[in-house]
This record gives structure tokens, sequence and C-alpha cells, in this order.
């Protein structure tokens, strides 16, 4: 039964057996990680923090774009009591002073140079910071390899000590300490136990009918706990995690990656309904009337209702002369779009629902 965060690992070797449990690109190829290495790295790291000193309690912040080091890093701080502080990578110096004096890390960990200089005045000053690792080769900066590797030499000794704290953690126990935007002041530090991530995803996933073996590709920041969350509903369903290069990179990674799930935000759904519209508006002649009546069929959708029979001639010729290539366009394998925030309007749920495209909203 699953009641922490890391006991989705066990899943990798009980039911899901993934080459590509998680995914990034990497010199314009995709590199994989078996559920297998995914379990192997958690556990190093796990050996690795607790031969550089770390206990339960301790605090880690990361400061990283999406990719499957920050996943390793994550696991293996949760089995052994760590607590993990992702932070945004695009906030403001003051703010990230904030956080570290509030939080008193004993370790961070940035993904790129960067960042490293930006933050470079901070740690240098700070009094709790003893350990600074980069996920990005630098130079002359610690690599988090290295808390891997050191774990793996010493996983003789460590491992047995990280199971006895993996069976004393409890579901309430602290997992991750996440801060607040700070629209309305200075950033809030909330506290959220391993039951409030697993309660949360275990009710989403009862909502999503798509489940291993299958794709999703992730974009949205996972420091944001929405997309963490959903990160963790995909390992629950054996969903493969395949991460975006970066926000420009979207759509090309969605034509080779050929996901069957991935979650947005409105504003997204929305450009790509306005960027639809808009082409009906450049187009004449008979492609123009083709794509105005594929659109006006779109909005009217409803699966709940029985259409009449001029309809239904109006949707099959839709789906076989324009819907197919919208599909397309979103890598010909999407069966559900999951929208955090607020509801979409009816028009965006009834044309992805036309195309043939599930879309779950209120996650």
């Amino acid at each position: 039964m699953i009641t922490r965060t890391f006991d989705l690992l066990e899943q990798y070797q009980t039911e899901y057996r993934l080459d590509d449990a998680l995914a990034c690109k990497i010199g314009g190829n995709w590199v994989k990680y078996s559920g297998d290495d995914y379990i192997e790295y958690a556990n190093n790291i796990s050996c690795g923090l607790l031969s550089l000193g770390f206990k339960p309690g301790d605090k880690i912040v990361m400061i990283s774009n999406n990719r499957p080091e920050w996943n390793f890093f994550d696991m293996g701080m949760a089995q052994i009591g760590v607590v993990s502080v992702p932070v945004y990578p695009t906030i403001s110096l003051d703010e990230y002073k904030y956080i570290l004096d509030h939080c008193t890390p004993h370790m961070l960990v940035v993904s790129d140079k960067l960042l490293l200089e930006k933050l470079r005045p901070l740690f240098e000053n700070s009094p709790y910071i003893e350990h600074v690792y980069s996920f990005n080769n630098i130079e002359g900066v610690k690599n988090w390899k290295e808390v891997a590797q050191l774990g793996s030499e010493r996983s003789y000794e460590f491992l047995p000590q990280v199971q006895q704290i993996k069976d004393s953690i409890k579901p309430d126990d602290m997992v991750t300490l996440i801060y607040t935007s700070g629209t309305t002041g200075t950033s809030k530090g909330v506290m959220l136990s391993h039951n409030n991530l697993v309660s949360n995803f275990k009710a989403t996933c009862a909502r999503n009918y798509v489940k291993y073996p299958a794709r999703a590709l992730s974009f949205l920041p996972i420091s944001h706990i929405y997309e963490r969350m959903m990160n963790y509903h995909f390992q629950n369903h054996g969903i493969a995690i395949y991460y975006a290069e970066n926000i420009g990179a979207i759509m090309d990674n969605i034509k080779e990656v050929k996901p069957h799930i991935f979650n947005t935000v409105p504003r997204l759904l929305e450009r790509i309904y306005a960027g639809i519209v808009g082409k009906s508006r450049e187009l004449k002649g008979l492609k123009k009337k083709i794509l105005v009546d594929a659109i006006d069929v779109a909005v009217k959708f409803d699966p709940r209702r029985k259409q009449c029979i001029i309809y239904r001639l109006r949707l099959m010729l839709a789906r076989k002369l324009v819907f197919s290539k919208w599909k397309a366009v979103l890598g010909g394998e999407v069966r559900i779009i999951v929208s955090g925030g607020a509801s979409l309007q009816t028009r965006l749920s009834n044309l992805f629902s036309a195309v043939g495209i599930d879309l779950l909203e209120g996650y």
C-alpha cells in the first residue's frame, strides 16, 4: 500500500517494468532511465546523504528545471526523512535570500551555471549551507553524481540504515517545505506531509483512465505543487515521464514523444483555440469554409446528447478533414489533457472532445 511518496518506487519492481520511467533530452537525443535505474539512483542518493552526515529533519533546497535528477534527489531525500525545499529558478535574489535564511538548509542543489553565479553571494555567506552541488557539469563545482557515487561506494554500510529510516517514517511526517509565491507579502513556507501529497495524487488518479503503458510530457514547473503532485500521479499509474526541453520546444517535444497525456494551464489551451480561429480568418475559399464548419461542429459537440443525422455527418467529415490534423499536431496519441486552475469555458471542452481528446479540469 502506498502511504508515503517513496512507496511509489516499489511498483517499478512489482507492477511496472519500464525502460523509460523518466526521460530528458540531452544533445538532441532522449536519455531514458528505467524503473530500476530510478530506484538505484534514489537509494544511492539516500546513502550518499547519510554518508555526508544528513539526518531526518535536515533540509535541502533544490532550484532547478524539470529533469530526472530532480526525482532522484526527491526520492533519495524522502527515504531518509530529509525535507526537500523546491524553489522556482526564476525568482529574485531577495526572494532567494529570504527563503534560504528562513529554512536554513544544509545543502543547495542548482541546475546550471547561471543560477549558481546568481546565488553565489548568498551561499558563500550563509552560516547554514555546507554543500553546494549542480545538476549540470560546471567546472569547479561538485556534481550531483558525486553524491550518488559516494552512496554507491558505501551502500553496504548505509542501505540497512536507509531501510530502518524508511520503516520509521509515518504518513503524517513532513516530506517537503514549499514556499508560496509571496504575492501578498513575503513567501510563506507550507509544510506538507507524505499524506498531503499521496491523498491528492490518489484522488486524481481515480479520474484518469490513461495507465501503464503510456507516456506523459511534463513542462509545467515541478517545483510547483500541482505539477509535482501530477508527477507522483503519473508514477502511480506507471506512466513514463518525459521532460520537455523548455517552453519553446514543447510542440517539437510533443511530436517526438507522442504523449498520451500531459498537464497544461487554461491559458495555453486558450492560445491553441485562438490560433485555430485566427487560421480560419487567413484562409479563403473552400479551405476556409471547411475549417469554419469544423470549428462550429466542435464548439457544439455534446457527448451527452444525441445529435441529428446532419450533425453526425458534419462531425464525421470534420474529424476526417480537420480534427485528425489537429490531433496530429499534439502527437497523434494524446487521449487526455489535464488542465489545472480555473474551469475552462464549455467551448474549449467541447472542441477537444470533438477532436477525440478528453479535457479534465479542476485538478
